[in-house]
């Protein structure tokens, strides 16, 4: 299992922080606020977070930590994401 951590600020100046894995191929991610103690997991990541998460995976990847296989893999979840109505 490949674990990829960030934190963002929310509009309301909080701090999100953002877990997202890869696991038997699948990608899944789950965040909280840092005030909150409870993780939340999403059945669909969203195309923002799928957007940071192509930034941490391509940052790791220049650094040799990931396989070029995980990028290719949430640019198609990207490519996925921008094709569905909203």
């Amino acid at each position: 299992m490949k674990k990829h951590e960030w934190r963002e600020k929310t509009e309301e100046g909080e701090t999100r922080l953002v877990t997202a894995t890869r696991h038997a191929g699948k990608w899944q991610l789950q965040s909280r606020l840092k005030s909150e103690d409870e993780w939340t997991k999403f059945p669909e990541i969203e195309l923002d977070d799928l957007e940071a998460l192509l930034d941490v995976v391509e940052r790791k990847y220049q650094r040799n930590r990931v396989p070029h296989e995980h990028v290719k893999e949430v640019e198609q979840l990207i490519a996925t994401a921008r094709r569905k109505p909203s």
